[in-house]
């Protein structure tokens, strides 16, 4: 049986450090990416990391005819696990119709063009934001979703629906597993990959590493006034090796017809919250390096508190994560120097 696995983002963050974990389970990936936020370079870091040069095609998933052809080359893949979507919360409320043409006209032509080959399984990107701002924590997959506070978000709530929908369409073997992240964070351990956002970084890491290591000035706060214990917002944050990990683990359950229904929703998170002083302060503590931060006004699309009911995906699945939060951060660093290092150079 082919172990083909077409991965769309693959030069991304998680994209790229899921291509490792596919290829240490035995998988063949096969990356498309239109490098709009990745670095053709991350191909390099995954061959330094599995001795692998992985195939890949620079396309972008809007457009239909490169798309279609891309996936008649590889029509012997297995399964896709779609990655390939504009992620930054700020910058959807800014350019919202940005934001549905990519990420829901993309995802339509992906699941047209996995008709067309006769790929059936598909592993979709989802996120919590589908959850709003919870009503009752930890959020568990039956957690009611709430009106998106970001386009981003609702992206993710529309992408889902429509999988939910076309799946409970059809009478071929398709069927869906949607994984819905909560913050991944960190970088691969040989520092060879890690999260590379092009231009002014809209996810905390990053602008925590940027700060410490002297690009930034310094750290803004997004708001002190939550309802939290130190009144700045919480997350749940995950590494993203622990979250690659997930995404095997939840192809494997459809390549081996181990899922219960056509559709399946998994939450990922470690089940525990922290805040943003929180993650400065472990920062802080995991590197030796002091912060400069400043509090700000709250940020439009923010929500206030989430993290994860985490029992159904170690139930289901026979998945956890096993990285601590200092781990995350001090990997987080580690990519950071390495980077800084190689401008240095």
């Amino acid at each position: 049986m082919s172990k083909k696995v077409i991965v769309t983002g693959g030069t991304g963050f998680i994209g790229s450090h899921t291509v490792v974990e596919l290829i240490a389970a035995g998988y063949t990936p096969v990356i498309l990416d239109n490098l709009s936020n990745s670095e053709i370079e991350v191909l390099e870091g995954i061959k330094k990391i599995t001795g692998v040069t992985v195939e890949f095609g620079q396309i972008d998933i809007k457009d239909q005819a490169a798309l279609t052809t891309f996936f008649h080359e590889h029509k012997d893949a297995i399964g896709v696990i779609h990655f390939a979507a504009l992620k930054a919360v700020g910058e959807s409320v800014n350019k919202p119709l940005l934001y549905y043409k990519n990420n829901i006209g993309g995802l339509i032509n992906i699941i047209s063009c996995m008709k067309e080959v006769g790929i059936n399984n598909h592993i979709f990107s989802s996120s919590c934001t589908v959850y709003g701002q919870p009503d009752q924590l930890p959020v568990t997959e039956n957690s009611p979703l709430k009106p998106a506070e970001s386009p981003y978000g609702n992206t993710k709530q529309i992408g889902e629906e429509i999988l939910r929908e076309d799946i409970a369409s059809r009478t071929d073997e398709g069927k869906v597993i949607a994984l819905r992240y909560f913050n991944p964070i960190g970088a691969h351990a040989s520092a060879e990959i890690g999260e590379l956002p092009l231009g002014v970084p809209e996810n905390l890491i990053p602008y925590v590493t940027q700060t410490a290591i002297g690009l930034r000035d310094e750290l803004k706060v997004f708001g002190d006034d939550y309802n939290t214990k130190d009144g700045t917002a919480v997350r749940d944050y995950i590494h993203v090796v622990d979250l690659a990990q997930a995404h095997v683990v939840a192809l494997d359950r459809l390549v081996n017809h181990k899922n219960k229904e056509k559709f399946e929703v998994f939450n990922l998170g470690t089940g525990q919250g922290n805040s943003v002083l929180e993650v400065i302060h472990a920062f802080e503590k995991s590197t030796g390096v002091k912060l400069n931060y400043k509090v700000v006004d709250r940020r439009a699309g923010d929500v206030e508190a989430t993290y994860a009911d985490t029992s159904f995906a170690k139930n289901e699945l026979g998945w956890s994560t096993k990285l601590s939060l200092e781990e995350m951060l001090a990997s987080a660093w580690k990519w950071q120097k390495k980077l800084d290092s190689k401008k240095s150079v």
